[in-house]
């Protein structure tokens, strides 16, 4: 995925993408003992509300759509006599970074513990209540599929599991254009953004999930929370916390799955007033992810729904077919310069397919505040108030945009 102000400097990869799906049908992963090395290749073709210049040449906003590199990965699993480990680096279009790397050790008397970078436990599954390629609104709050360098320990107990984790520092940059934001998981960012500075790291942080199998209703009940300190980066800010508490399940009745997750977050910034006698506004703090890092809210609820429906044709070259549709809202508390922010909605009609090693995104997102959906009608100022812009702050732009994208994944 890639922020919609990105957009414009996108590489047409039309030959060049045809060349590298083709090379990756022959690619298959490498054993060695107890490791497994792998990857994947992904591609988007888009076609949505963007801009579009007089080239003629394919991109977003027209002229036949284009075709975009998402990422390239390789992947590292090692697995013996309950030691594990996983490792994954992915590269994307002018940046890369590790996005996961850690090494454990796993039993059934013990339970599963992961140390390094691994995924914080929060919410219905490891990436949220959706089941598209956009995840749901909270992936973009940090809620859903964080990566933090710690240690992550499951237990399960007849039909109860536990979830615990203790994240003590912040995930290392990567290589970009960014001071702090070439990163996979959105999370605060010390780098300034308009007159919003980048006050601040979020560290120690603390997380708990349980959940309850009840088999008789085909449903995982649970519950999760977590908190966290914000560290002042510099003189710009106090010394904060943050927190985030949801409840979530999933429910299974044949080939349908209904996930569902009401969450809070609350961001606690506390800035400090500058020498030109201005006050940056507690209501926003920087948050980033994808090279890109920009104001979102501090406070709101996020509920999400997310349904499905899998089949599986007699058609040979069809594994499944997964019909889907997820919806989620930022309902943000705060207002600026006297007037309230605009909630964000993402609603994401789609499906997936798979067949053997490929797996295929097919979505049509419509949404009124995501980065990754259009760009019409967004205005960038030189401070955050002048701008209009739809996003996770204040989303001044507050216009619908739609965006039909495939992502065609080749995993190897």
């Amino acid at each position: 995925m890639t922020p919609k102000r990105h957009s414009r400097n996108s590489i047409y990869l039309s030959t060049a993408l045809t060349c590298m799906l083709g090379a990756a049908v022959s690619a298959s992963a490498i054993e060695i003992g107890p490791l497994n090395i792998g990857g994947a290749i992904r591609a988007n073709y888009i076609l949505g509300d963007y801009t579009k210049d007089d080239s003629g040449a394919p991109q977003r906003g027209g002229n036949g759509g284009n075709f975009e590199l998402d990422t390239f990965r390789i992947n590292l699993d090692f697995e013996y006599e309950g030691w594990i480990a996983e490792g994954e680096y992915r590269f994307y279009d002018g940046y890369n970074f590790l996005s996961t790397g850690w090494v454990g050790y796993e039993s059934d008397e013990f339970g599963h513990l992961e140390l390094g970078l691994t995924r914080t436990p929060f919410g219905v599954g490891p990436f949220g209540p959706a089941n598209s390629f956009f995840f749901d609104q909270h992936y973009y709050v940090g809620l859903a599929d964080m990566k933090k360098i710690g240690a992550t320990y499951r237990r399960s107990f007849d039909r109860f599991t536990l979830d615990l984790g203790y994240y003590p520092i912040d995930v290392w940059n990567g290589n970009g254009s960014s001071d702090e934001s070439s990163r996979y998981s959105f999370a605060v960012v010390p780098e300034d953004s308009g007159e919003i500075p980048g006050a601040y790291k979020q560290r120690h942080q603390f997380n708990i999930r349980t959940t309850v199998d009840l088999d008789e209703l085909n449903t995982v009940f649970g519950a999760s929370a977590q908190w966290a300190t914000l560290d002042a980066s510099s003189d710009e800010a106090h010394n904060s916390n943050a927190y985030a508490a949801g409840i979530h399940s999933k429910s299974s009745y044949e080939d349908f799955v209904l996930m569902l997750q009401l969450s809070r977050f609350e961001y606690n910034a506390n800035y400090k007033t500058g020498a030109d006698g201005v006050r940056p506004s507690n209501k926003l703090i920087n948050m980033g992810s994808y090279d890109f890092a920009w104001p979102s809210a501090t406070r709101g609820w996020v509920p999400s729904v997310a349904l499905s429906y899998t089949v599986r044709p007699e058609i040979d070259w069809i594994d499944s077919i997964t019909f889907y549709n997820d919806y989620s809202i930022i309902i943000k508390d705060g207002d600026l310069e006297g007037v309230n922010f605009n909630n964000s909605t993402l609603n994401t009609t789609g499906m997936a397919i798979a067949r053997g090693n490929w797996y295929i995104y097919v979505d049509y997102v419509i949404s009124d505040g995501n980065y990754f959906v259009g760009d019409k009608k967004d205005v960038y100022a030189d401070t955050y108030a002048e701008s209009s812009v739809g996003d996770f702050g204040a989303n001044r732009n507050n216009h619908w945009a739609s965006r039909f994208n495939i992502n065609f994944g080749y995993y190897f």
